[in-house]
């Protein structure tokens, strides 16, 4: 039997570098599961490992994929589950999930309650457990707190205001249009401003009586760092999530000093991997807040399978919010 995946088969843009071909069904081996795949959503760094760009580069031809739903339907030996398990799972390159079947290895493998659909649990697990991390384990968010979230209408920006609200505090949202801010409220933020027509630093003194933001959620860095220094609060903490700005800032250690705030770096990645028992007690946790109705992930649009390459096209142009998912 043969499956359809879109394969990486010559370094470039996706729209050249994409192919669909048609594999041998894959077995699992020992440790791992043969997921069927119900769902699969789509990153950034998809488009940067299709052009070579990211930091791992898998051999040609490899399948891109990092975030897949759907239901175990074998298991390798030494595999924990139930065959037809409803799953959320992180295939691993070069065989990842934009594919009709996935093997993933065990430790990949979450369950997923039936109240969540295949297409949100597949948007839910980079953004909201990286979220969820980078606000609970390293910004040590308090009830009561003030939280600014930059990017707040992307994916990891918009389970940052989810879960900031979740957990008490108040939330100021920046973002670059009319429709992203609308977004934002939505999602719950209390206070939304438009970082290309203001500036978000008097906004937020102004709406803190001058003390500034309690902890500072920053995907972008550059220019949103530098300026993110001018309305941290004493004691305050900005977690370091990215660089969709392009730039890497400086942290100059003497304003650090003045205002006795800490500059915290999150990577997810590397925790998963040393710790994937913390992974697993925050997964439970994020379902539990989702039965809740806490949390919900917010998806832009679903794609068809053959919609890849345009689905694509749109992230990269970054006039999109949340997250974009495709269903084979």
């Amino acid at each position: 039997m043969t499956v359809k995946a879109w394969q990486v088969t010559e370094l470039g843009d996706p729209k050249q570098a994409l192919a669909v071909a048609e594999l041998p069904k894959p077995s699992p081996g020992a440790g791992e599961a043969l997921i069927k795949v119900e769902a699969a959503a789509l990153n950034f760094f998809d488009i940067l490992q299709c052009q070579g760009k990211y930091q791992e580069r898998p051999e040609l031809p490899f399948t891109p994929g990092a975030e897949i739903a759907g239901t175990i339907e074998a298991l390798g030996e030494g595999t924990q589950g139930d065959i037809g398990q409803r799953v959320l799972a992180t295939p691993m390159l070069p065989s990842g999930g934009l594919a009709e079947w996935a093997i993933v290895k065990k430790e990949g493998i979450f369950p997923i309650p039936d109240e969540l659909s295949y297409a949100e649990a597949a948007a839910l697990f980079i953004t909201y457990q990286t979220a969820y991390f980078a606000l609970h384990r390293s910004g040590h968010l308090k009830k009561g707190e003030v939280l600014l979230v930059h990017a707040a209408s992307g994916g990891v920006g918009s389970a940052a205001v989810q879960l900031g609200k979740a957990a008490g505090a108040t939330v100021i949202a920046t973002a670059g249009s009319a429709d992203k801010l609308a977004v934002c409220k939505e999602l719950g933020a209390d206070i939304v401003i438009n970082y290309r027509e203001e500036d978000f630093v008097p906004k937020v003194k102004e709406a803190t009586g001058g003390k500034g933001a309690d902890v500072i959620f920053d995907p972008v860095g550059g220019d949103t760092f530098d300026r993110s220094r001018k309305c941290i609060a004493f004691e305050g903490r900005i977690l370091v999530i990215g660089f969709a700005g392009g730039r890497i800032a400086d942290a100059p250690t003497n304003h650090a000093l003045i205002k006795n705030y800490s500059i915290v770096g999150v990577h997810f990645g590397l925790f998963r991997n040393l710790m994937p028992d913390q992974v697993m007690k925050a997964h439970h946790e994020l379902m539990a807040l989702y039965k809740e109705g806490a949390i919900k992930p917010l998806i832009y649009k679903e794609f068809a399978f053959d919609e890849v390459i345009d689905a694509l096209d749109q992230l990269g142009s970054r006039k999109t919010y949340g997250k974009l998912v495709v269903t084979p």
